[in-house]
């Protein structure tokens, strides 16, 4: 993970930067203690690994609506993906104005630094005859680098990327003012209008703020709904002769853009998706504007290096071509599109084996948020309960009492199975001269009936529909708290069914198979869990004040109270223990066990301020 390719670092916080968008992601963190890796690499304070409570991939998030459709300018190159995993059809419909766009070829070098130098030179010819150039990086590092070696070639510019995203709409708005410079990542400014001569709209926004209006009245300014308002109504009106006014002082430096070429787009790598590329150029002659592209390429460039062409690595080395010569970009072509085609292969496949991973949890994700909702809208589950404890019971007989011979059975287990709730010390304790004489089914109908029994005094404890609430309380802290560990065990199986590969064995079908035995185990966790939790539930005792004697007959009130936890065990409050002193005649050893109770030796416990000559 590096450093402002991956992650920045802010306010002794690391946050995610997004690979495709190049936008931070708020609030996300890397699981499984890399996060915590990073936080310590960069010597920042190292925060506690967090809990996933919920998860869903977006392509089943997307599922659950009825209907699916969008609109977008780079659907196509992924045409492919939108009919496999959504059933959707790709149609490209025709531009508004005609596209007069140039789209250059690439060029080639031999190095990253020949590249730049190459980059920079064409920034400054486009400078002189101000056409507004936006430069596109693949990461915050590369847009920093190049920012400095402009910054040394006194080119002003501005600079975009997941540092400065707060200024995105105010950065990318202007980027085609006559002789700007902008290098942005991936974010590009996406959602804001890159208007050749700038934006009047922006400007006028600008300007609002600057006269003290607020964010709000900005936002009632610019927006469509029918109002009588007379607030909003003179709001929209300052905006519009605003508008008017920047829109007039646009106009003449918009045919200086269109005259110098408009809008140049300068490419610093290929990304390893056409579609990030396509964005990229997409920002240059809109709505039948003039523009320009190019990309700048180097064979050290990540994509190159990995699925460059060998061959002319090595016929580069043999020809001897120094960094500022470029290579004929035909030769290099099809191992660029080779090369994109195949890492947006890989990648689908692996959404593809991702969402296929994810279809066993969404089948479990609906059986739980289902059961879920019918607790959260207030449905009477009574009956559902009573149920879970009957399999409870039923369960824990067959699993105890498994055996045919009754001498085999394990009564102590299923004596410490219900201790306290409804078996107590002297159950189930059989000679061999009864054992034999002893039924399975008449152990389970006594349990049952004592369930039965015992949950019919809960009614009577506690008043009217007291226990419909705590029934449902108690069944969703159980689900979730179950879910929710039961999220992190799929989640490791899955990391882990790879291995049965090596064994022959489809790893799909092995995480559907283990997946449903665990779910089945969580559920039954929950049925049992709840069954005891309402079973062992008491209302809570009165709280009693005494008045307790202090120093100097002063008085201090002290709250003195027990109070039923929901196993029903009473928290008893704590003893302090005194020490134990002796006479002569009762002297205590130093080993001897010291007669507070504590189980250890006296010479540790009680004795140990005392001195060995007054204890022997």
């Amino acid at each position: 993970m590096q450093h402002d390719v991956d992650y920045v670092v802010r306010d002794g916080e690391v946050l995610i930067v997004d690979s495709f968008t190049g936008r931070i992601m708020l609030g996300r963190r890397y699981s499984n203690g890399l996060h915590q890796a990073i936080e310590a690499k960069e010597n920042v304070k190292v925060k506690s690994e967090s809990q996933t409570h919920a998860t869903i991939t977006f392509q089943n998030f997307f599922r659950l609506y009825d209907k699916l459709s969008g609109m977008t300018g780079t659907a196509l190159t992924e045409e492919e993906e939108f009919r496999e995993i959504y059933k959707l059809d790709v149609i490209e419909i025709p531009t508004n104005q005609p596209m007069i766009r140039t789209d250059l070829s690439d060029v080639v070098y031999k190095s990253e630094k020949g590249k730049f130098n190459a980059a920079v030179k064409q920034i400054l010819e486009c400078n002189k005859i101000g056409q507004p150039v936006l430069v596109g990086t693949v990461s915050i590092e590369k847009s920093e680098l190049l920012s400095e070696i402009l910054k040394k070639n006194g080119i002003k510019h501005s600079v975009l990327n997941a540092k400065f995203h707060e200024k995105e709409a105010e950065i990318i708005a202007q980027a085609g003012k006559f002789g700007s410079v902008t290098i942005s990542t991936n974010m590009a400014g996406r959602g804001t209008d890159i208007m050749l001569g700038g934006n009047p709209e922006f400007m006028a926004k600008n300007e609002m703020r600057k006269l003290g209006r607020s964010e709000a009245e900005i936002n009632a300014a610019t927006s469509y709904y029918t109002t009588e308002d007379e607030t909003v109504l003179a709001l929209r009106n300052e905006f519009d002769t605003l508008n008017k006014k920047y829109d007039a002082e646009v106009k003449p430096e918009a045919e200086k853009v269109v005259a110098a070429g408009g809008l140049f787009i300068l490419g610093t790598e290929r990304h390893e998706s056409r579609r990030i590329d396509n964005q990229l150029r997409g920002r240059s002659g809109r709505q039948g504007d003039p523009g320009a592209s190019k990309f700048y390429l180097s064979l050290d460039d990540d994509l190159m290096r990995l699925f460059g062409s060998e061959k002319i690595i090595g016929l580069v080395e043999k020809l001897g071509l120094d960094d500022d010569t470029p290579i004929d970009a035909r030769l290099l072509s099809n191992s660029i599109e080779n090369a994109q085609k195949k890492l947006e292969g890989q990648n689908f496949n692996r959404r593809k084996n991702v969402l296929t991973y994810d279809d066993v949890m969404n089948q479990q994700r609906k059986l739980i948020y289902a059961q879920r909702h019918e607790v959260l809208e207030g449905a009477d589950i009574k009956d559902k309960i009573i149920a879970m404890i009957d399999e409870t019971i039923v369960n824990a007989v067959a699993n105890f009492l498994s055996d045919e011979i009754p001498e085999n059975w394990n009564l102590d287990a299923l004596r410490g199975y219900f201790f306290g709730i409804l078996t107590d010390a002297d159950d189930f304790k059989y000679d061999s001269s009864t054992i034999n004489s002893i039924r399975r089914d008449d152990i389970k109908e006594d349990l049952l009936k004592r369930a039965h029994d015992k949950y019919e005094e809960k009614e009577a404890l506690f008043p009217e529909d007291r226990l419909r609430e705590i029934e449902r309380i108690v069944l969703l802290r159980n689900v979730d708290k179950k879910w929710i560990d039961h999220i992190d065990a799929m989640d490791d199986l899955e990391n882990g069914i790879m291995l049965s590969a090596y064994g022959q064995k489809n790893p799909v079908t092995e995480y559907r198979l283990e997946g449903a035995n665990m779910f089945d185990e969580m559920i039954m966790s929950v049925k049992e869990e709840t069954a005891k939790m309402l079973l062992s539930v008491m209302p809570a005792n009165e709280v009693k004040r005494e008045e307790v004697s202090h120093n100097n007959n002063a008085t201090i009130k002290k709250d003195m109270f027990r109070r039923e936890n929901v196993h029903g065990t009473a928290a008893a409050p704590e003893q302090r223990r005194e020490p134990v002193r002796k006479t002569e005649a009762e002297k205590i050893g130093r080993n001897d066990p010291c007669p507070c109770g504590s189980g250890k030796k006296y010479k540790k416990c009680c004795g140990q301020n005392l001195s060995d000559t007054t204890n022997g």
